[in-house]
């Protein structure tokens, strides 16, 4: 695999990843938002979702980020006989966010990214050694 190749191949990670860091964060922020209106559903937690694509040219993979997928599980119920959402025993309807998941995942992506740095700056010393090698 060349320097290009290599690159491309953590970039594509790194924008994978990044994308991934903002669907979680986008359920972090929403794990305990109630419904606008009484009796809709809430939030719906999203599940990051990554593709991999084979390119000819590269003669690589490259992965992307795809479309977020609905978590179909159920709503958590929380009783609050005094919200407006509540039904008639009491309880609201809440996210399918569960926040410790969440920052699982986080923690994973994060993780998946510092990787995918770790590439990209081991193959720009690798090509930088090798242009001083060529320099002498």
């Amino acid at each position: 695999m060349d320097f290009n190749t290599s690159m491309a191949v953590a970039a594509s990670g790194l924008r994978a990843q990044t994308e991934r860091m903002k669907t979680i964060a986008e359920n972090i922020a929403n794990a305990n938002s109630a419904s606008a209106t009484p009796g809709a559903d809430p939030y719906r937690r999203q599940i990051p979702t990554v593709t991999t694509n084979f390119d000819r040219e590269m003669n690589a993979n490259l992965v992307a980020a795809g479309k977020p997928v609905a978590d179909q599980t159920d709503f958590r119920q929380q009783y609050d006989p005094g919200n407006p959402q509540a039904d008639a025993k009491g309880y609201v309807k809440m996210p399918n966010v569960n926040s410790l998941i969440e920052i699982m995942d986080m923690r994973e992506a994060q993780r998946s990214y510092e990787a995918d740095l770790s590439v990209m700056d081991a193959t720009k010393t690798m090509m930088s050694r090798t242009v001083d090698l060529l320099k002498k």
